[in-house]
């Protein structure tokens, strides 16, 4: 193992897939115009159709035919939309010694899609579509993500090695922070980190169980919230030491400049009341950063929607940043929550705010509540230099990442 590098962290490629968009372009117009992704099931099965959800705007079939995919391979919905976004990324960064290169995939429903419509014919012995059963597991899916992105063939894996970060709801975040991690060892120049989430009834059924799922479009920290609503989607960067990219020749897009992880076990499903998990998770982005919380321009918040989150949320942003709070906003309404998708998904969107400017219109809010903070309207604003993005998962594993101007 090489000694440990100690200098900055740079993103040199990003791709993307949510309901407000396939690639960074479509996405880039869609959060320009304030045009939200939430609307009726079109490709899901299942009988629940009173719930707005976060679809991405492609069949399955539809999606096998942009990679270029044999429509008879077995391939789950996670796995197309992971692949989309992974090549996306790859090719704007430009990588091509992928055998030396590890790959970080979050995700916690893996082939769930297909697992829920054929598990009765497997565990009955009959041998239709047994095949999808052994592509349920999330690291199956993290290997065939690689191999359907690169060749757009179930072959090998063509990273270094893969493996799968599964912490719920801050997965995709976790796969970014062990990424840096393993540049700052040494171990690694250049890592592809990020997650794929796809939308399934085992998901929306679940969340119904908890009463967390609203009939309507989700309005983070607004006091008539009432629940979130459920999206899918995939993301993935390539970040590398910054010697590296600038040895390769490579387009530096932003810094990955601090992160933070913290568990406060409080509860199964909520998080405390003064947001101890969140809290800490923020402060040890910010002193990896080297930076002070009036440097942050804009806080990406988790901003699920239900009202624990976003009381909770809320007074762990006070903690931080006292009086001075800086512009907070939730993209939940713009794509659904995508779960384990969540933390890269919005990377990505930070990353765009950084080259645009942006601070996309708050969706959906129209009443303050006490216990929360109010959304930023959106429109201009100053230039951002830091954006502090949050992604917090069940049981207090909770994490956050700070994206910064070149």
């Amino acid at each position: 193992m090489d000694a440990p590098f100690k200098g900055r962290i740079v993103v040199t490629g990003a791709g993307v897939v949510s309901a407000v968009g396939v690639g960074k372009a479509e996405t880039l117009d869609s959060l320009r115009d304030g045009r939200s992704g939430l609307g009726a099931v079109r490709f899901l099965e299942t009988n629940r159709m009173e719930f707005p959800v976060g679809e991405v705007k492609l069949s399955d079939a539809e999606m096998l035919s942009r990679l270029g995919i044999d429509p008879s391979v077995p391939i789950t919905r996670t796995i197309l939309l992971g692949a989309l976004a992974l090549k996306e990324a790859l090719e704007e960064s430009g990588l091509k010694e992928l055998s030396r290169v590890p790959f970080i995939n979050g995700t916690t429903v893996g082939g769930m899609d297909r697992s829920e419509r054929y598990y009765r014919d497997f565990i009955s012995d009959r041998p239709d579509h047994s095949e999808y059963i052994a592509l349920h597991d999330c690291g199956t899916t993290t290997d065939k993500i690689g191999a359907f992105a690169v060749s757009g063939k179930p072959g090998k894996m063509p990273f270094a090695y893969a493996t799968t970060i599964s912490t719920a709801c801050s997965s995709a975040a976790n796969a970014l922070i062990l990424g840096a991690d393993i540049i700052r060892s040494g171990a690694a120049e250049a890592v592809v980190a990020g997650g794929a989430e796809c939308l399934s009834s085992f998901h929306l059924n679940g969340f119904d169980t908890l009463m967390i799922v609203d009939r309507q479009p989700c309005r983070p920290f607004d006091a008539t919230r009432a629940g979130l609503n459920l999206g899918e989607g995939a993301a993935f960067l390539v970040i590398e030491s910054e010697e590296s990219a600038l040895r390769r020749g490579a387009k530096v897009l932003a810094v990955l400049s601090g992160c933070g992880n913290a568990c406060d076990a409080f509860h199964q499903t909520a998080t405390s009341a003064e947001g101890e998990g969140p809290f800490l998770a923020m402060k040890q982005a910010l002193d990896e950063a080297g930076l002070k919380p009036a440097d942050i321009d804009f806080v990406s918040a988790h901003g699920t929607g239900t009202p624990n989150n976003d009381s909770s949320e809320s007074a762990a942003i006070r903690r931080i940043f006292g009086e001075d709070v800086p512009p907070v906003a939730s993209f939940k309404s713009y794509t659904g929550h995508t779960t384990s998708a969540s933390g890269s998904i919005e990377a990505v969107f930070a990353l765009l705010q950084l080259q645009e400017d942006l601070i996309p219109v708050s969706l959906g809010f129209s009443q303050a509540d006490p216990e929360c903070l109010v959304p930023y309207p959106g429109g201009p604003h100053r230039v951002l230099r830091h954006i502090l993005s949050n992604a917090f998962g069940f049981g207090g594993n909770d994490s956050s990442l700070i994206l910064s101007r070149v």
